[in-house]
């Protein structure tokens, strides 16, 4: 008999667990768009994510998923026949280069495979070897969401720096922003892009792309950019529906107002302690059960792990298995193993996810291990004891 009758937990690496309050603040009726509180509202929202994203920068709005947050960010810093690179540590780098294929741009990819963070040694090397102006910009995730790779932004930076290359630094933050620390500033990303569905905790249909002045004059030079895409007006406007190129999202606003709300109530230094505890607790957990039988988290070293999403592996088909289990006996969604298909496993049967971003603490995370680890029983998959002993430690001690 099923035990998943009452609140369902998505644990997911987006969409994320939504507040109450955001979900309130979105239950009311449409405003004037054109006057009012929704114009005093946007100009609330803007130095918000600027703090969020630690930039001093411009921060810009659009009404779509990361998908298009990534369109918009190669849209004003390259154009057709320009060469890009991509440094690549799972599906989601390799989504972002077949992106900027389609829209004409030359892209070469540095792959690092699906394990483990990019070596700033090779991408220097790799850099050195080519003229400073051979490519407009490099890309790479902050995070990974389909292996949970954190890649260490800073030193990309200075790997850049150290090979007198004239590219761009993009950075996909989509999974990490408001859940891994982010510097924009102090470590030199010139655009970074981001969507509203994870940390920020609002419903997907808003994605942000953050840039400074270098990116800005970059975007000046180019011959064309669309004009949904064009940052220039979104950044700048003369009238308000320049923000949007057209009618605001409206509901969206006022459930990222009231996220944005949420995360300075708490202090971003303390979301961002909060995720990196809970990770751990995750971590904890999955190191014990990994001490008798096949469970292995995607990345060895902590310092690599994102602290939003932990990638898993255990033996196929038990994943799936696993996933199945917990949803239809328990009420709680488990993330699928997103692009980690191995030819011993070409359906990725093995691999499952835990997203562990925004409206989430420290009884949720002990409810799913807790959860997870009578999946294992139910379904008789060899594990070892001690899991949620070694979580509750962890969160404990803060």
């Amino acid at each position: 008999m099923s035990l998943a009758s009452g609140l369902e937990y998505l644990a997911i690496p987006g969409p994320s667990v939504m507040p109450e309050a955001v979900l309130r603040a979105m239950h009311r009726p449409a405003p004037n768009i054109y006057e009012g509180e929704l114009v005093e509202l946007t100009q609330r929202i803007i130095p918000r994510l600027k703090h969020v994203a630690q930039t001093d920068g411009y921060a810009t709005i659009y009404m779509s998923n990361g998908h298009g947050a990534w369109e918009a960010a190669l849209a004003n810093i390259a154009t057709r026949d320009d060469r890009i690179l991509v440094a690549a540590t799972g599906r989601f780098a390799h989504g972002w280069a077949e992106m900027a294929r389609r829209m004409g741009i030359e892209v070469d990819i540095l792959e690092f495979g699906d394990t483990t963070p990019i070596d700033p040694q090779r991408l220097q090397d790799h850099l050195s070897q080519k003229p400073s102006d051979h490519y407009r910009a490099v890309l790479i995730t902050h995070v990974d969401t389909s292996t949970s790779i954190k890649n260490d932004v800073a030193r990309v930076r200075d790997a850049m720096a150290q090979s007198k290359t004239s590219a761009l630094l993009a950075v996909d933050c989509i999974a990490s922003l408001g859940c891994d620390r982010f510097l924009m500033d102090d470590w030199g990303v010139d655009v970074m892009v981001a969507s509203c569905q994870k940390g920020l905790m609002v419903p997907p249909g808003l994605a942000f792309v953050f840039f400074n002045e270098r990116a800005a004059e970059r975007q000046r030079r180019l011959e064309y950019v669309s004009m949904y895409w064009d940052w220039a007006p979104r950044a700048n406007p003369e009238l308000f529906y320049q923000h949007f190129c057209g009618t605001a999202p409206t509901h969206h606003l006022f459930g990222l107002d009231a996220a944005l709300t949420l995360i300075e109530t708490e202090g971003l230094d303390n979301v961002i302690h909060r995720h990196e505890t809970l990770a751990r607790a995750i971590w904890a957990a999955a190191d014990a059960w990994g001490q008798n039988g096949a469970l292995r988290m995607n990345v060895e070293h902590p310092n690599h792990r994102s602290h939003a999403v932990t990638a898993l592996r255990l033996n196929a088909p038990d994943g799936t298995r696993l996933r199945h289990w917990t949803q239809t006996q328990a009420g709680l969604t488990l993330g699928i193993g997103l692009g980690m298909s191995t030819p011993s496993d070409p359906q990725g049967d093995g691999f499952f996810r835990f997203g562990h971003m925004g409206h989430v603490n420290a009884h949720m995370i002990m409810g799913l291990l807790g959860t997870v680890q009578a999946g294992f029983v139910a379904l008789d998959i060899e594990h070892g004891c001690g899991a949620l002993d070694a979580a509750a430690r962890v969160i404990a001690q803060g």
